[in-house]
């Protein structure tokens, strides 16, 4: 009898100590990420910038918002976007500039999404530069005489992030 009252305190220290585990494996992710899945099948990852941009004439000021995405149903393909509060004069494309880990600056073509406050990126090779990257800078102009805007996003969680969209749909990580 008493070995069996030794045995379920053994079972029980165990599931204590899987039930930690699992939780500290959930907290993987820090608190800046919000996760969504949209009625379409989007499932997104969104991270609030670490500097804030000004608006309205600098009367207000915000931070922009990168997300990453995949669609669960279809074609399984990755994009991401920067959300703006406010929007560039470029109607179809606008030239990036991105550093990553404070390396040398490069230049890439971004699309402009609806009203000119979303700059959208496809391909699983944007996200895929970054699961092991720790901060990105991304730069671009307003317009021809708005100056430049410049994000700056601290990507602590960006792997972990990636995963889970992977799993929810259902694809691998790129």
């Amino acid at each position: 009898m008493r070995l069996f009252v030794e045995m379920g305190h053994v079972a029980a220290m165990v599931l204590v100590l899987v039930l930690a585990c699992g939780s500290a494996h959930a907290d993987a992710i820090p608190d800046n990420w919000r996760f969504g899945t949209g009625e379409d099948g989007l499932v997104t990852a969104s991270l609030y910038a670490t500097n804030k941009l000004i608006t309205g004439g600098g009367a207000l000021s915000y931070s922009p918002i990168l997300t990453i995405a995949c669609r669960s149903t279809g074609d399984r393909r990755w994009t991401e976007w920067l959300q703006l509060r406010d929007a560039v004069s470029s109607s179809r494309k606008i030239t990036m500039s991105i550093a990553i880990d404070g390396g040398s600056k490069f230049d890439e073509s971004w699309s402009v999404g609806p009203r000119g406050r979303m700059l959208v990126r496809d391909g699983a090779d944007g996200i895929k530069r970054l699961v092991s990257a720790s901060r990105l800078l991304l730069s671009w102009r307003f317009g021809l005489l708005s100056g430049r805007g410049e994000a700056d996003f601290n990507l602590d969680g960006f792997g972990e992030a990636v995963e889970r969209i992977a799993g929810r749909c259902n694809t691998a990580s790129p």
